[in-house]
């Protein structure tokens, strides 16, 4: 399951098996608690939107002090909601930390084995996937929007950390972050058309609303691939959680009009 960790004036939703294992530092932010103004009130965590740089420091400063993280090592990459999987290390501490333009190209899934990296990922809709291998103490992070769930990056992901550490996935836990839900994430044939090709059994995946509308289940797409991958259905939490329905609470980029900072996702090997 997942729950709520107050750390002084900032909340985070974090996942009781990672915190069980007392491998990791972990954390998925809310938008409360920071210093940003107008559509990126409060604590918006990305570079990228049009925010004031300097709040979006003084932002992650806040997030990563308040979870014991070192922002200036912050590792990030550039999200283009592609399929891209970079393995990260020590040297690559501080890429994307004090601005966008370090931030590692055309990345969207992180992983490391190496303590003392702290992963970034930044989200307002899109599903947010933390893995952990508490075997070969390996980490990671994916960025899913449609895109990426249609690419299946985190198979992708498990893939990568199979090949460079040996991860097994069967031993693999995993946590899927707020996001939009089902109950607000609606398409059109243009992403319906792609996502029927990648998941063949779409029905239960997608309910029409209208001809040519269908609304979409992100978390639990993403649950099947994990679970064709090799996961345990036990070792996969969803926290169901609409960051459209919930957006006092969460920076939504459908509910917001497109103009809307980011929440972050950190995680990091003790």
């Amino acid at each position: 399951m997942h729950s709520i960790a107050i750390k002084g004036n900032l909340q985070f939703y974090t996942f009781s098996h990672f915190e069980a294992s007392g491998m990791v530092i972990h954390g998925f932010t809310t938008r409360s608690g920071g210093v940003s103004r107008g559509p990126y009130t409060s604590l918006n965590t990305a570079f990228h939107v049009g925010d004031n740089e300097q709040s979006v420091r003084t932002n992650r400063q806040l997030a990563c002090e308040a979870l014991g993280l070192n922002p200036a090592h912050l590792v990030a990459g550039r999200q283009v909601h592609g399929d891209r999987v970079g393995v990260v290390g020590k040297e690559d501490r501080g890429k994307g930390a004090l601005s966008d333009n370090g931030s590692l190209p055309d990345t969207d899934s992180l992983v490391t084995g190496v303590a003392g990296v702290p992963l970034s990922s930044y989200y307002a809709d899109c599903v947010p996937i933390f893995l952990l291998d508490p075997e070969k103490k390996v980490i990671a992070i994916a960025h899913a929007g449609w895109k990426g769930t249609i690419l299946k990056i985190v198979e992708k992901t498990l893939k990568k950390m199979t090949k460079s550490f040996g991860t097994d996935p069967r031993v693999c836990l995993a946590g899927i972050g707020p996001s939009v839900g089902p109950c607000c994430y609606e398409v059109d044939e243009k992403v319906m058309g792609p996502f029927q090709d990648s998941f063949p059994r779409f029905q239960d995946l997608a309910a029409s609303t209208s001809p040519g509308r269908w609304r979409l289940n992100l978390w639990e797409a993403n649950r099947r691939t994990l679970l064709e991958a090799g996961l345990g259905a036990e070792n996969i939490v969803t926290s169901c959680i609409c960051t459209s329905c919930h957006r006092k609470q969460f920076f939504s980029y459908r509910a917001q009009g497109g103009r809307a900072g980011r929440m972050a996702a950190l995680f990091m090997l003790r």
